[in-house]
């Protein structure tokens, strides 16, 4: 971490200590000396706040002198974390809070531990918006987040007899220091209803919406500090509350019960990430919780743009709106709503305004997530925006008449209202139609989209789809994750890299630099040892950190083939203890992932991973050669111990099915070697780092397409006539890892010799086990791995959400940046 100058601590220590002291006087009505270590958090974070709201303010005014164009990202997600490090490194402030709160006699990592993860995403998705975010406030360019203020998160995982339970993630239980609350500018949102075509004053008919029931907005702010301090953009979180007119009109008529209950339902809007769409409740409350959204984002970015502008022709001049998946899509509908029933603009210039504005990314190559609404439910939700769809399929449909006039199946395939079983919205078909730009978000992953997932809509507007490939903030993942690999490249290469990830490159010098590379070795063991106290204290298993460090941490899915993982576990524990082959390199095989609430068969595979370390972490045999541990609760401040730890990264999934992948950029940029499969930024990640310094096995993305064209994927063949696929799985049959619950796993093992198995485990296995054996051998030759490991840190350049965000910027959203020094520069 970078140090202030003396100047600096000299003027800002004493401030900072005033404000601590201030705070925890008249916000929390506390002596310093009886603060709690929340308390403490608390203080300090308000303290901090002050300097993001004078650069919020200041910012500000900088863009509204330039009349900027704005950016505005939608996401249903923002896993942004802990922020008071993060704060401070990018304020320059770290070593002078640390000063301040020292004079207090409390040290600063303890206030930093007890700060909670806002539990504002679940994982890639909601992290990468995070980055972005971070990314746009240091290019200096005025970009904002839009999303919902939850106050639960997904869950809070807890490993009950290697079960996933899953617990209330209540992370605003105390209020949050960071979220500045804007109630004077709340969004009335309403819902339900019913549309009747009325007379206007001039005797137009126009559509209107009757009878609606009243969800308040109110914005909540959380200051997004670029590195440097200079830049403070923002994230406008929105809280549901009832409408206290509409609640008081029914508590006046005596019906107190119902009233209660109008302002509970209206509250749960916001209440929790991703409510169950396994039941019809659950599912009308995430599509009420998605209109929520963009009905408070479009309303809000439309007073925005009117507060400076005059007319409505201009909006898209001065307005960008991301789509980030398609959870957002109604913002197109809502925005034609506000253009044609609100400002009375023609049909036409709304729709041309609407995809001058919009950008849309798809973030999945599985069929299933591409996300789909019934129009009964939204006729009942939203009635006015189903008639807007309809009429943007209707019109799409005629542009389709003329082009593909003598083929109605493939204009059904692209149409926007599925009309085959129960009619539904295809909610990517109308995010492509009505923007001006469609990303995939890496190079692999834009091709399939182009070719396999969406290739009608290539067809007819070609120059419509880009790649964008994802990107990880540095500041965030290497800077303030990895504090010993970020001193040693601050005295080896300087801090230009914190800005400028290229910098990185200069670390090849170093490459035959037996003392740096000793200090390289040293920054990893380092943080292997805080890992490993990690491990014992939320585990109880104890771990060696001069072993391997063998890491599978994301998402748990079938797709991201964490069963892989452990069959191949499986297979070399066996080899182990039956026939005396020990491991070429001692491991420790860390796993840490959430499986969603209703996904039975990833809950399994938690299951069968802590049973298979429960076998293996008793066996005597295994002692100092293996040992398998789940980190239960993955969130950002646990994958900030784990990544910077990590010596080994599994990216093995089935080749063809993850979009991008951010985990893979972060382990490599913190000096891991990556193993894994053909897909998704893996490619890319071999283009730059050398394929001498990654591990790829497994079948590619074509391969398994074929496989699955021709019917030719024959699990049971593989079985028959591969010991090494025979001995794994037959070991989970054996109910060797389940003796005390016979037939657990069984399913594991019909699901596996199904030729219809999507992910096409056992084709891979062979060569993963293969590949594993390698990398086990290479380990033990620490000069070679040590080379490899620092060749994907200095090689790592491109992965940085700066480079993500200024492709963005350049190619989709026409967006500059505002640097503070060319304030009163021309344009």
């Amino acid at each position: 971490m970078a140090s202030d100058t003396d100047t600096t601590l000299r003027n800002t220590v004493p401030r900072l200590r005033e404000a601590i002291v201030r705070h925890a006087r008249y916000s929390l009505g506390l002596e310093p000396a009886d603060l709690d270590c929340d308390d403490m958090f608390r203080a300090v974070s308000l303290a901090v706040r002050e300097f993001l709201v004078d650069g919020m303010l200041e910012t500000e005014r900088r863009y509204a002198e330039h009349d900027a164009k704005r950016l505005y990202y939608l996401s249903m997600e923002f896993l942004v974390g802990r922020s008071l490090g993060n704060n401070l490194l990018n304020l320059g402030l770290f070593d002078a809070c640390r000063k301040a709160v020292e004079e207090l006699g409390v040290d600063l990592d303890e206030v930093r531990e007890c700060e909670r993860d806002a539990a504002l995403g679940n994982g890639g998705l909601g992290r990468l918006a995070a980055c972005f975010l971070d990314s746009l406030a240091t290019l200096d360019m005025p970009g904002y987040g839009y999303g919902i203020n939850y106050q639960y998160g997904l869950f809070k995982q807890r490993i009950d007899h290697g079960y996933q339970r899953e617990q209330p993630d209540n992370w605003m239980s105390s209020s949050n220091p960071w979220l500045i609350e804007r109630s004077n500018e709340s969004i009335v949102v309403p819902v339900y209803g019913w549309v009747e075509e009325q007379r206007d004053a001039l005797g137009l008919p126009r559509r209107v919406w009757l009878g609606q029931r009243i969800v308040i907005g109110v914005p909540y702010d959380m200051p997004i500090v670029g590195y440097g301090g200079e830049t403070v953009n923002f994230l406008r979180l929105f809280s549901a509350r009832s409408s206290e007119d509409f609640d008081m009109q029914i508590f006046n008529q005596g019906e107190y019960l119902r009233a209660v209950q109008q302002k509970i339902a209206s509250e749960t809007v916001s209440k929790v990430l991703y409510p169950s769409d396994s039941v019809e409740q659950g599912r009308e409350l995430r599509l009420i919780q998605e209109y929520f959204l963009v009905a408070c984002a479009v309303r809000d970015l439309v007073k925005r743009f009117d507060s400076s502008h005059d007319r409505i022709e201009d909006f898209a001049e001065k307005v960008a709106v991301h789509l980030n998946d398609t959870h957002p899509t109604l913002a197109i509908a809502e925005l034609m709503r506000i253009l044609v029933d609100e400002r009375n603009v023609v049909w036409e210039n709304a729709w041309k305004i609407a995809q001058d504005t919009f950008a849309f990314t798809n973030h999945t190559l599985m069929p299933e997530a591409l996300e789909t609404w019934p129009t009964s439910l939204l006729h009942r939700v939203v009635p006015r925006h189903l008639e807007i769809i309809r009429e943007i399929d209707r019109r799409f449909g005629e542009h389709l008449m003329d082009v593909w006039p003598d083929d109605a199946a493939r204009r059904r395939h692209v149409s926007i209202i599925d009309t085959v079983g129960e009619e539904r919205v295809r909610m990517a078909h109308l995010s492509i139609v009505a923007s001006h730009s469609t990303n995939g978000v890496a190079d692999l992953h834009s091709e399939l989209l182009k070719s396999d997932v969406v290739p009608d809509f290539f067809a007819l507007w070609p120059e419509r789809f880009t790649s964008v490939t994802n990107g990880v903030t540095q500041r965030r993942w290497l800077q303030k994750a990895n504090p010993p690999l970020s001193d040693l490249l601050d005295r080896t290469i300087g801090t230009d890299w914190v800005t400028n990830l290229s910098k990185l490159r200069d670390l090849e010098r170093y490459i035959d630099d037996e003392e740096f590379l000793e200090a390289f070795a040293a920054a990893k063991h380092e943080n292997k040892e805080v890992l490993a106290a990690t491990v014992a204290e939320t585990t109880g298993i104890t771990v060696d950190p001069y072993t391997m460090f063998d890491v599978h941490v994301k998402r748990i899915h079938e797709y991201k083939r964490q069963l892989l993982n452990v069959l191949r576990i499986i297979y070399e524990y066996l080899e182990l203890v039956e026939d005396g082959v020990e491991p070429a390199a001692p491991r420790t095989y860390l796993f840490a992932g959430k499986a969603a609430p209703g996904y039975w068969a990833a809950k399994q595979i938690i299951k069968l991973i802590n049973n298979v370390g429960d076998v293996v972490n008793r066996n005597a045999k295994a002692t100092g050669l293996m040992r398998v541990a789940f980190l239960p609760d993955y969130r950002v401040s646990l994958a900030e111990r784990i990544i910077p730890a990590a010596d080994l990264s599994e990216q093995i999934s089935t080749a063809g099915t993850e979009a991008s992948g951010t985990g893979n950029m972060k382990l490599a940029m913190n000096g891991a070697l990556t193993v894994g499969t053909l897909d998704g930024a893996n490619i890319e990640i071999l283009a730059e780092v050398g394929e001498e310094n990654m591990h790829i096995f497994g079948l590619t993305a074509e391969e398994v397409g074929d496989l699955r064209g021709r019917h030719a994927y024959d699990p049971r063949a593989l079985y028959d006539s591969d010991e090494k696929v025979r001995r794994a799985l037959d070991a989970l049959a054996s109910d060797r890892f389940s003796p005390r619950e016979p037939g657990l796993f069984e399913w594991v093992f019909k699901a596996l010799l199904n030729p219809g198995d999507p992910y096409v485990h056992l084709a891979d296995l062979p060569s993963y086990i293969d590949a594993q054996k390698r990398i086990g051998a290479e380990y033990m030759d620490q000069g070679s791995w040590r080379r490899k490991a620092l060749l994907n840190v200095a090689r790592i350049e491109r992965f940085s959400s700066d480079r993500a965000v200024s492709e963005y910027a350049s190619n989709i959203w026409n967006l500059r940046a505002f640097h503070p020094t060319s304030v009163h520069d021309p344009e």
